[in-house]
């Protein structure tokens, strides 16, 4: 089976492989932008993210060898085309997700104010976030890339990477009334640059 970077440096002479990176990462990069601005749109977002990465596949570092960093990055770029679809979308999660709160039992009446006040809150601080910050924590969390395939794919040094991941948690923490000192999970990824340092 073809590495992604060989896959890429075979479509040079023969257009018609680059359809295996489509295979391969269609459905990543279609979730990602599904979360970020609904399915309606995502089709659109997906399909542009691939002509643009067969226009500019000559330009691809043939060192990397995964292409879903560049992929995500090409999409994330696109996305930003789409920032008032964005903006309705948060909306409608959060009415989606107060909706999901609301239950009939009394006694839980309190606790049901309590989580929609901090859906709020929370949605408020996402959408306060700048869209460089914003882009690089749904990398992470929707996009599921680690430190090194978010820098590949925005483009920037991991340093930065953390640097926005730490802004974005300080703020998300700070709207939902959680503490530092409470522990986040990591999903089975690591920054290796992290360990090592």
């Amino acid at each position: 089976m073809s590495t992604d970077n060989e896959v890429i440096e075979r479509s040079a002479g023969e257009p018609g492989a680059f359809a295996t990176l489509y295979d391969r990462h269609a459905r990543a990069i279609y979730r990602y932008a599904a979360q970020r601005i609904g399915d309606d749109r995502a089709e659109d977002v997906l399909s542009e993210t691939f002509l643009v990465a067969f226009e500019k596949r000559a330009v691809y570092d043939l060192a990397v060898v995964d292409a879903r960093p560049w992929l995500l990055g090409i999409a994330t770029r696109l996305l930003r085309k789409h920032v008032r679809v964005e903006a309705r979308a948060w909306k409608g999660m959060v009415a989606d997700l107060a909706a999901r709160l609301a239950t009939d039992q009394i006694d839980q009446a309190g606790a049901r104010v309590d989580a929609a006040r901090r859906v709020r809150k929370l949605a408020g601080a996402l959408r306060g976030l700048s869209p460089a910050d914003r882009d690089t924590l749904l990398l992470y969390a929707w996009g599921d890339l680690d430190y090194a395939g978010i820098a590949d794919a925005l483009e920037v040094p991991i340093g930065t990477v953390r640097s926005r991941l730490n802004r974005a948690r300080r703020l998300l923490r700070n709207a939902a009334g959680t503490s530092d000192t409470e522990q986040e999970t990591e999903h089975g990824r690591t920054d290796p640059a992290a360990q090592h340092a």
